[in-house]
Protein backbone atom coordinates (compact mmCIF):
# COMPACT_ATOMS: atom_id res chain seq x y z
CA UNK A 1 0.00 0.00 0.00
CA UNK A 2 1.48 3.31 -0.65
CA UNK A 3 1.88 5.21 2.22
CA UNK A 4 3.02 8.89 1.31
CA UNK A 5 5.07 11.00 -1.20
CA UNK A 6 9.02 11.23 -1.73
CA UNK A 7 9.67 14.37 -4.20
CA UNK A 8 12.99 15.13 -5.58
CA UNK A 9 14.61 18.22 -5.93
CA UNK A 10 17.58 18.36 -8.26
CA UNK A 11 20.11 21.27 -8.08
CA UNK A 12 23.96 21.62 -8.21
CA UNK A 13 23.89 23.29 -5.00
CA UNK A 14 21.99 20.53 -2.68
CA UNK A 15 23.55 21.65 0.43
CA UNK A 16 22.50 25.64 0.33
CA UNK A 17 18.95 24.13 -0.73
CA UNK A 18 18.82 22.00 2.20
CA UNK A 19 20.03 24.58 4.50
CA UNK A 20 17.26 26.43 3.21
CA UNK A 21 14.87 23.90 3.70
CA UNK A 22 16.14 23.38 7.42
CA UNK A 23 16.14 26.93 8.10
CA UNK A 24 13.84 29.35 6.13
CA UNK A 25 11.10 26.24 5.65
CA UNK A 26 11.58 25.14 8.92
CA UNK A 27 10.61 21.46 7.99
CA UNK A 28 11.50 18.70 10.42
CA UNK A 29 13.93 16.29 9.10
CA UNK A 30 15.88 12.86 9.16
CA UNK A 31 20.30 13.10 8.82
CA UNK A 32 20.20 9.96 6.97
CA UNK A 33 24.03 10.72 7.07
CA UNK A 34 26.92 12.82 4.89
CA UNK A 35 24.44 15.56 4.84
CA UNK A 36 21.55 13.83 3.43
CA UNK A 37 18.49 15.60 5.20
CA UNK A 38 15.27 13.75 4.05
CA UNK A 39 12.26 16.60 5.05
CA UNK A 40 8.96 15.26 6.81
CA UNK A 41 6.04 17.40 5.23
CA UNK A 42 3.13 17.86 7.54
CA UNK A 43 0.88 17.21 4.68
CA UNK A 44 1.22 15.74 0.62
CA UNK A 45 -1.03 16.02 -2.25
CA UNK A 46 -0.89 15.29 -5.58
CA UNK A 47 -3.10 16.85 -8.15
CA UNK A 48 -3.31 15.24 -12.29
CA UNK A 49 -3.54 18.47 -14.73
CA UNK A 50 -4.02 18.68 -18.52
CA UNK A 51 -1.00 19.77 -20.35
CA UNK A 52 -0.14 20.03 -23.56
CA UNK A 53 3.88 18.80 -22.49
CA UNK A 54 4.44 16.73 -19.63
CA UNK A 55 6.30 18.13 -16.45
CA UNK A 56 6.08 17.97 -13.27
CA UNK A 57 6.23 20.87 -10.16
CA UNK A 58 6.01 21.56 -6.43
CA UNK A 59 3.73 23.86 -4.99
CA UNK A 60 3.38 24.32 -1.39
CA UNK A 61 0.59 25.06 0.45
CA UNK A 62 -0.83 27.44 3.79
CA UNK A 63 -4.16 28.13 5.44
CA UNK A 64 -3.00 32.08 5.42
CA UNK A 65 -1.19 33.18 2.47
CA UNK A 66 -0.76 36.89 3.53
CA UNK A 67 0.74 36.08 7.23
CA UNK A 68 3.01 32.82 5.80
CA UNK A 69 4.77 35.51 3.20
CA UNK A 70 5.40 37.68 6.05
CA UNK A 71 6.72 35.24 8.08
CA UNK A 72 9.35 33.51 4.92
CA UNK A 73 10.18 37.31 4.06
CA UNK A 74 11.41 37.73 7.91
CA UNK A 75 13.55 34.68 7.64
CA UNK A 76 15.04 36.37 4.40
CA UNK A 77 12.82 34.55 1.72
CA UNK A 78 12.78 35.87 -1.84
CA UNK A 79 9.27 36.29 -3.33
CA UNK A 80 9.28 36.47 -7.33
CA UNK A 81 5.73 37.11 -7.38
CA UNK A 82 3.28 39.40 -6.04
CA UNK A 83 0.01 37.34 -4.42
CA UNK A 84 -2.78 36.87 -7.18
CA UNK A 85 -6.24 35.51 -7.16
CA UNK A 86 -6.97 32.46 -9.09
CA UNK A 87 -9.88 30.64 -9.48
CA UNK A 88 -8.40 28.04 -7.12
CA UNK A 89 -7.06 30.00 -4.44
CA UNK A 90 -4.50 32.89 -3.56
CA UNK A 91 -0.77 32.07 -5.37
CA UNK A 92 2.50 33.79 -5.23
CA UNK A 93 6.34 32.16 -6.14
CA UNK A 94 9.29 32.14 -4.08
CA UNK A 95 12.79 31.36 -5.00
CA UNK A 96 14.98 28.41 -3.14
CA UNK A 97 18.94 28.23 -3.46
CA UNK A 98 20.63 26.66 -7.25
CA UNK A 99 17.33 28.97 -8.87
CA UNK A 100 14.52 26.55 -7.65
CA UNK A 101 11.46 28.66 -7.89
CA UNK A 102 9.01 27.04 -6.40
CA UNK A 103 4.80 27.94 -6.04
CA UNK A 104 2.84 28.86 -2.73
CA UNK A 105 -0.35 28.97 -2.27
CA UNK A 106 -4.28 28.98 -0.27
CA UNK A 107 -6.48 27.00 -1.49
CA UNK A 108 -10.16 27.79 -2.00
CA UNK A 109 -11.19 24.81 -1.51
CA UNK A 110 -11.54 22.69 1.44
CA UNK A 111 -8.89 19.97 1.79
CA UNK A 112 -10.56 16.64 2.84
CA UNK A 113 -9.67 15.16 6.36
CA UNK A 114 -6.92 12.83 6.63
CA UNK A 115 -8.31 9.42 7.70
CA UNK A 116 -6.53 6.35 8.83
CA UNK A 117 -8.90 3.97 7.49
CA UNK A 118 -7.88 2.68 4.10
CA UNK A 119 -11.53 3.51 2.68
CA UNK A 120 -11.24 5.89 -0.15
CA UNK A 121 -14.50 8.34 -0.21
CA UNK A 122 -15.78 9.92 -3.05
CA UNK A 123 -18.60 12.72 -3.07
CA UNK A 124 -21.25 13.04 -5.86
CA UNK A 125 -22.73 16.52 -6.22
CA UNK A 126 -26.24 15.81 -7.26
CA UNK A 127 -28.71 18.42 -8.91
CA UNK A 128 -31.13 16.79 -5.62
CA UNK A 129 -29.12 15.69 -3.41
CA UNK A 130 -25.62 14.60 -2.31
CA UNK A 131 -24.34 10.81 -1.93
CA UNK A 132 -21.19 9.77 -0.91
CA UNK A 133 -19.61 6.43 -2.22
CA UNK A 134 -17.27 4.36 -0.67
CA UNK A 135 -14.63 1.83 -2.41
CA UNK A 136 -13.30 -0.73 -0.16
CA UNK A 137 -9.77 -1.33 -0.09
CA UNK A 138 -8.63 -3.21 -3.11
CA UNK A 139 -12.02 -1.46 -5.12
CA UNK A 140 -12.72 1.03 -7.62
CA UNK A 141 -10.61 4.35 -6.97
CA UNK A 142 -8.08 2.68 -5.04
CA UNK A 143 -4.17 2.70 -5.76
Amino acid sequence: MIKGLHALLYTPKPEELRAFIRDKLKFPFTDTGEGWLIFDMPEADLGCHPSPRVFHSISFYCDNIQKTVEELKSRGVEFTSDISEEEWGLLTHFRMPGDVEVELYEPKYEKRARSKSPRVRVTHKRKTKTRRKIAKAGGPGEI
